[in-house]
Parts: C-alpha cells; structure tokens; sequence
C-alpha cells in the first residue's frame, strides 16, 4: 500500500507562511509612522534646506523667474522632497530587484530597465496633471486654502482623497502579494510581466495630485499661472523625476553591492520576497489612509483624538 504525498499548488510555496502576522506587523509599522511622523521637519527642515543650499536662496520665498527657473526649481524641489514614508515605502516594494540571478552588471542592468517601466507610468500621469493645471489655471482646488468654519479647506479635501484613494490601492496590493486577496493585476501580468512596476510608477506620479509639500505649491502656482502646457508637463515631469532619484541611486548600489547576497537570501526560501513586497504595501498603505484620512481630522478637530509624538 502506497501513500500519496500532495505537492501544494506553485503560489502557495512563493506566499507568506503567516500572511496574517505580516500584514498585522506591517499595518503596526504604517500606523507607528503615523504617529511620529512629523510634515514640518521633513517638509521644512528637510526638504527646504536641500532646497535653499542647491538653489542659492530661499526657495520658498523667491518667486520663479521665467521658464528656465521654473525648470530647475521643479527638479531641485522634487529632489528635495524625496524623504517621504510614500516614496520609501514604494522603492521597498521594489527591493527585490536589487537581488534577482546574474552578474552585478546584469542585476544593475535590470533594475535600469525597471526604473525605466517605472518612470513611465509616473511621468504619463505627472504630465497630464501639469496639463491639466496649465490649462484650468488657479481655480484648481489645490488653490483653495480658505476653509468654511468647521470645514476644510478644498485644497486639504482633495489631498485627503487622493492619498486615501492611493493608499487603499497599495493597501489591497500588499493583501494580493501576502495571498489574503485575489491579485487585480494577475491577468495583465500573465500578459506582461512587468505591469505591476508601471502601475507602481503610475501611484506614485499620482502623489503629485494631491501632494501640500509647500515647495511643490510654489512650482504649482508658477505652472498654473503661466497657462503653457509644455510648461506644467516639463515642470511636472521633472518634479517627480527629482522626486525618485535619490531613491533610484540607493536602489543601484544595493543592487551592485549586494545584490549576489539578497539573492541567495531571496532564492533560500522564495516566500522572502513576497513578504517584503506585501510588507512594504501595507505598511505605505496603512500610512496614507490613516495619516490623510484620520490624523488630519483629530489635527482640523473634526474628531475628538488620535495618539500624535510629542514634538509632531
């Protein structure tokens, strides 16, 4: 008498072993960056001394002067805001690239190739909201700061429901990634394998269309009141393009330096890079919604708390 051993299914050995725990560990992660986040020290410490050091001067005050400065302002700003939880988490999702099979030069080149499917879903959306902002001008509600007594300001609501919006999506692709949900993406993948990576560039040229980040408002406003369409695409475009490559150079290296490593470790036990990739999802995810969608409005007293660190 024989006994049969059942193989489990091909998914079930590339998916998290516990995707609960991930995904409980993971969302613990997002909320934790919620609450010590702080936007003034990343946005104005941060941002706006690369800023005002790779300018000359102080970038937020000093208006624009023509279209070659609006350019360099529009990189120079993107580049100063690149240390956001939104563009971390979106490059760990991409982490496990730095480690697929080959020699260095072949990783790099592969992750080259990436970066470049990636910049293409980001930049499709990028310029067409630098279009777009051209042509309707400032009666974007990005221009409306001003508030009715207990409500928000136009420019906050629209925020509020793009990052929420972004951050279900991400939310959902890191549930996919652990196995918990179907993957949305599934069939176009088995059409094109690398779908996932433009539809991550096209999230996060999405940040752009409701990004406060003051120094994007002041290239915002020199696009909208310029009425060019070339203007707004380029100054875009080249915003979100500064807005990865700090990022992209980070992710290289990894990739040169020890990309041989990463990838003995992801090939030990293939589940390793779906628990990254989920991870990262559903910690960026969790993020954006609580953030955007819950701490703004304990911060607008709409809702009675929500825990903050003592120096956010």
């Amino acid at each position: 008498m024989s006994t049969r051993v059942e193989t489990p299914p091909a998914e079930a050995l590339t998916r998290p072993r516990r995707p609960w725990l991930v995904v409980g560990l993971s969302a613990l992660v997002g909320f934790l960056f919620t609450v010590v986040w702080s936007a003034h020290f990343v946005d104005s410490v941060i941002g706006g001394t690369i800023a005002d050091g790779l300018l000359g001067h102080d970038a937020a005050a000093t208006p624009i002067a023509g279209v070659g400065a609006g350019v360099v302002f529009a990189f120079v700003s993107g580049l100063a805001g690149t240390f956001t939880a939104c563009n971390i988490a979106a490059f760990g999702a991409m982490a496990p690239m730095a480690g697929d099979g080959g020699s260095g030069s072949r990783r790099v080149r592969h992750v080259l190739r990436s970066l470049g499917l990636l910049s293409i879903g980001m930049i499709a959306v990028s310029a067409a909201y630098g279009v777009v902002v051209a042509l309707v001008g400032t009666r974007m509600p990005q221009f409306q700061e001003t508030a009715a007594a207990g409500g928000l300001a136009p420019r906050l609501l629209q925020a509020m429901v793009v990052f929420g919006l972004v951050g279900l999506a991400m939310l959902y692709l890191g549930l996919a990634a652990a196995g918990l949900v179907p993957d949305p993406l599934a069939r176009l993948t088995r059409r094109w394998p690398d779908a996932p990576v433009v539809v991550l560039g096209v999230l996060i040229g999405a940040f752009l269309i409701g990004r406060p980040f003051p120094l994007f408002r002041v290239m915002f406003r020199d696009a909208a009141e310029s009425g060019n369409v070339f203007y707004g695409a380029a100054a875009f475009v080249l915003q979100s393009l500064g807005n990865i490559l700090i990022m992209a150079v980070v992710l290289l290296l990894v990739t040169w330096l020890a990309g041989d490593r990463l990838g003995r470790w992801f090939a030990a036990d293939p589940r390793r890079r779906a628990v990254l990739t989920a991870a990262a999802f559903v910690a960026a995810g969790v993020f954006l919604v609580l953030y955007w969608d819950v701490r703004i409005l304990e911060r607008r007293d709409i809702i009675p708390w929500y825990p903050v660190a003592p120096w956010v």
